[in-house]
């Protein structure tokens, strides 16, 4: 390519390339940047839940809650729920959004660890509900959107949406053509390409042909540039990830103050696992599951046995787990399910276009773009999306289910946590390293939520003594004597800041749907 890019072509009307085309349109307001949209293809939401950082996406765009959220059918998010995932009847966890709250005397993680030590009947769901004032609000079902109801929770940046993710595409149309945009709903019938084996032109069923100096692959799992036309070997994450397919519904309420929740609830069941995804007309819900180890119509039995009803349209989804060895190609950049993906889990679909995204745009800037720019833009990407199909990975690997043969087979698998992947390492953190020779996970973001919630402590009172040459357990007691009475203080003054909140229901009737 070795030139500036001015006229792009992204090849794909869904989320992920109304999400592109919305995005270098607001930022190249000069380039003649395009979608070309296929007539009658369906459209594969990336899912109808998010993460908090979808945020720095809206407000980029300029789109606040009161404009998007009717038309997309939405409703806050604060949390994903964990329901069975260390066993069959484990109970649940939540992993909330938003920072932690240090005090005076709370410094970091490991003080709810102490408590844990000295009081071992207290349950794991304990630590968020202690470390994060925002648990509150999760408790009960309720939001709050003044930035600073707590010290660490900023509404505008931690809380995230349920939406339907066909509307929410639909929506991003709409800001590319007022953007200036264009959309032209043609179907491809040839690709040509030069000697070099780049694409020269896409020919369309009118007759007509388009060129472009990029074209940006947004065709989903059929990456129809990427892999069926410069056929980029792929590379699979099923060693470290184990689902393949999924069956798919929307449910009606029965009691909608009641199940209209602030979560999105993930609970492990034989095969796999159920989300449940609640909106506001509507809850979407769906079974994640492998094929090697159940049918897909056993697997549907399974699904509607667990709604309790077959009176509903079920869709089937399968899904290429992995990313392509190269993102960008000659003159082809995937962006979306073309790329890769990892896995409904967590939420990650739209989390890696937005960051595909933001990799892209310092390469589009520059006068030349080069193999070694390209190859940025490749590094860049897969880095990221390794380390969250590595965080992913993690709620299978802490598991201890063995009650199907699913669960065996993942109490086997070599989930390959590399070395590099540990970071901020505190002292206890060192220590558990150094003495157990095992690798660690992160301690940022969801990561101490799952763990702790999967029973996976780092702070042990073998790791204190070993960091600290101190064995005594009496002199740890009194050390830590007022901790628990502390974190309980907390909790309460959480609850009356919260006790004065709306409900979520409410909160949305007045001021979204009035």
């Amino acid at each position: 390519m070795d030139k500036k890019i001015n006229s792009i072509w992204i090849v794909g009307g869904g989320t992920a390339g109304a999400s592109v085309a919305c995005v270098l349109k607001k930022t190249f307001p000069e380039k003649d940047i395009r979608i070309l949209e296929g007539r009658d293809i369906p459209i594969v939401g990336v899912g109808e839940s998010t993460l908090s950082s979808i945020n720095n996406f809206l407000q980029f765009l300029n789109i606040q809650d009161k404009d998007f959220m009717k038309k997309c059918d939405a409703s806050y998010k604060l949390s994903i729920r964990f329901e069975n995932w260390l066993d069959k009847n484990s109970g649940s966890f939540h992993y909330p959004f938003g920072e932690p709250y240090y005090d005076e005397k709370i410094h970091n993680y490991n003080y709810w660890y102490y408590k844990k030590f000295l009081n071992p009947e207290t349950p794991n769901t304990d630590f968020a509900d202690c470390m994060f004032p925002q648990m509150e609000l999760i408790n009960q079902n309720k939001v709050c959107e003044k930035n600073n109801v707590f010290p660490t929770w900023n509404f505008t940046q931690d809380v995230a949406y349920h939406f339907d993710a066909t509307k929410f595409g639909m929506l991003l149309k709409e800001k590319f053509r007022e953007l200036g945009g264009r959309i032209l709903v043609e179907n491809i019938v040839n690709i040509q390409r030069n000697e070099d084996g780049s694409i020269k032109q896409l020919d369309l069923d009118t007759q007509n042909s388009v060129k472009g100096d990029l074209y940006i692959d947004c065709t989903g799992f059929k990456s129809l540039l990427l892999d069926k036309t410069l056929k980029e070997p792929f590379e699979s994450y099923e060693d470290i990830l184990p689902n393949n397919s999924a069956w798919a519904t929307k449910q009606p309420y029965q009691d909608k103050e009641k199940e209209l929740v602030g979560y999105t609830n993930c609970k492990a069941v034989e095969n796999g696992w159920i989300w449940n995804i609640p909106l506001w007309s509507r809850m979407g819900t769906g079974y994640v599951y492998s094929d090697k180890y159940i049918s897909d119509d056993d697997a549907l039995k399974q699904f509607q046995n667990h709604l309790g009803t077959e009176d509903l349209e079920f869709k089937k989804l399968k899904m290429r787990i992995g990313i392509h060895k190269r993102l960008w190609v000659k003159n082809v950049c995937a962006v979306g399910l073309s790329a890769g993906f990892i896995e409904p889990l967590e939420s990650n679909g739209l989390l890696t276009i937005h960051h595909f995204i933001q990799n892209l745009i310092p390469i589009l800037k520059k006068e030349v773009v080069n193999e070694f720019a390209k190859q940025h833009y490749n590094i860049a990407c897969r880095r990221m999306f390794k380390g969250f199909a590595q965080f992913v990975s993690m709620h299978y690997a802490l598991s201890n289910r063995t009650d199907t043969e699913y669960w065996k087979d993942i109490q086997k698998r070599n989930y390959k946590i590399e070395e590099n992947f540990i970071e901020d390492k505190s002292d206890f953190q060192l220590a558990y390293i150094n003495k157990m020779e095992e690798n660690y996970w992160h301690v940022k973001g969801g990561f101490p939520c799952i763990a702790t919630g999967m029973n996976w402590f780092p702070t042990t009172f073998e790791t204190i003594q070993y960091a600290n040459l101190q064995p005594d357990i009496n002199y740890w007691t009194k050390q830590w004597s007022g901790i628990s009475e502390h974190f309980e203080q907390r909790k309460k003054e959480f609850k009356k800041i919260v006790n004065f909140c709306p409900t979520l229901y409410n909160y949305l009737n007045k001021n979204i749907y009035h």
